[in-house]
């Protein structure tokens, strides 16, 4: 009786830790999520847009961004917010390309909107501290280089802060551009930047949106990002130790100032996709990396209270994304272990089946939220909607992107911080040459030990 017990004591655990755990930390608060995003869709009021818009202050760090700055800077230009009320400021990090010829053909072509050049060759985050010192407008908005605003963005954002004073911050809607997605020639690239499109629109449309309700915004964007001018001015600004300045701020503003992190859910950015699989590898490293850093600064002292996983979602964000990955990984390799126990093959096939069914699940539950938020956007709307099969292979696309920040969490441990990681292939080629290395050297102890032997 008591090996019955026991054996039946261990199955719990796995199956808790295999399939509960996850249905609890996931599935459940996708489903709850999206009955309140449905209600809060239903239930917004429109609000009175102001006859008269204040000054805003743009600010876009440039480094080698020739191939997407001009862009960028028409967007802007094309938006309906007053053009005499903008002031963009470029601030430069280094660039070594045609960066700023661009910024001359444009302020050439475009001689009634205000633009600034800056230089600074300390980094991002002291480029970016150096506009916000020498900005004049009520709203700063930082913008990423390599993007592109809708049209009607601007107003919108600006508006949100206008019709409520106690929003000291937001982030925008962070967008895939579904028109490069769609212009992508080879076929598996094309279908992983569709995923990579719909992780962004389900993210922002669904998961922040969210998250916003609940004020557990854990990072706002840095490629587009908007903060009342007085609220920033009193953080530390940002922060050159950590390769993620924008959830260092994100931090100060929230731990150390108390202000909540809101979304604006119609002031949409489009960015461009991966470029290649190894650009999504060190991209997806330097956030979990900038994730653990920042958190190591403010959370250290809740991370030792027990009671701060129930209380505090930062926490349980952190013990989820890096503690529980941990778990996560063994609990992959162990499923080939059932097979060794005489496990019945249909009862592990079935566990995978199961799981996989219910991240679908949560994946067409956000599509149909996402498809709610975009119905003032029909164009986009239509291509979102043209592509409802991503929800299939989304799952599977979260999964390599799991294994990409695992190994961004082993990186953390031996390496120091850096903005430039290495790509999957350059790892792969370390790894390659290390074993060759190591093969060598028991190759030459072998024949060390032959001669030895031979002599004798």
């Amino acid at each position: 009786m008591e090996v019955i017990l026991q054996r039946i004591f261990k199955e719990l655990i796995f199956w808790l830790a295999w399939i509960v755990i996850p249905l609890l930390w996931e599935v459940t608060p996708a489903v709850v999520g999206f009955f309140i995003l449905i209600f809060k869709n239903f239930s917004n009021k429109k609000v009175a847009i102001p006859i008269k818009f204040p000054e805003i202050t743009i600010i876009i760090p440039i480094f080698n961004s020739e191939n997407t700055l001009f862009s960028c800077l028409q967007s802007i230009y094309n938006s309906d917010y007053p053009q005499n009320m903008i002031t963009i400021m470029l601030v430069d990090n280094g660039s070594k390309d045609n960066s700023y010829n661009i910024f001359i053909e444009f302020q050439q072509k475009y001689t009634d909107i205000s633009l600034w050049w800056m230089s600074s060759k300390q980094g991002k985050s002291k480029a970016l501290n150096l506009a916000l010192f020498n900005s004049k407008g009520k709203y700063i908005i930082n913008l990423d280089s390599d993007g592109k605003i809708e049209k009607s963005a601007l107003k919108n954002m600006v508006n949100k802060f206008e019709q409520d004073t106690n929003i000291e911050c937001m982030t925008g809607t962070v967008l895939i551009d579904p028109v490069l997605v769609d212009a992508t020639k080879d076929f598996f690239l094309r279908l992983t930047r569709r995923c990579e499109m719909y992780e962004y629109f389900q993210a922002f449309l669904a998961g922040r949106n969210y998250e916003s309700v609940s004020n557990s915004i854990y990072t706002l964007s840095g490629a587009f990002s908007a903060f009342r001018k007085s609220s920033i001015l009193k953080s530390m600004m940002y922060n050159s130790i950590t390769v993620c300045e924008d959830t260092h701020i994100t931090f100060q503003l929230r731990c150390i100032l108390n202000v909540d992190i809101n979304l604006c859910e119609d002031a949409l950015f489009f960015v461009d996709p991966i470029e290649a699989y190894d650009k999504l590898y060190t991209q997806r490293q330097r956030w979990q990396r900038g994730e653990i850093e920042v958190s190591h600064m403010f959370l250290t002292k809740r991370l030792k209270a027990i009671k701060g996983f129930f209380t505090d979602f930062m926490v349980r964000i952190l013990m989820y994304d890096h503690t529980f990955a941990f778990p996560r990984a063994i609990w992959y390799f162990a499923i080939i272990y059932l097979f060794f126990k005489n496990y019945p093959f249909k009862l592990i096939i079935g566990s995978f089946i199961f799981l996989y069914l219910l991240y679908v699940l949560v994946a067409f539950l956000f599509y149909i939220c996402v498809s709610l938020y975009l119905k003032k956007f029909k164009e986009l709307r239509k291509q979102y909607m043209s592509h409802w099969y991503i929800c299939f292979i989304l799952p599977l696309f979260s999964f390599v992107v799991f294994w990409i920040r695992f190994a961004s969490i082993i990186n953390s441990i031996k390496t120091d911080t850096k903005w430039k990681t290495l790509t999957f292939t350059e790892e792969v080629k370390k790894f390659t040459d290390q074993l060759k290395s190591d093969f060598r050297k028991v190759g030459v102890l072998k024949k060390k030990i032959e001669r030895m032997f031979n002599n004798e």
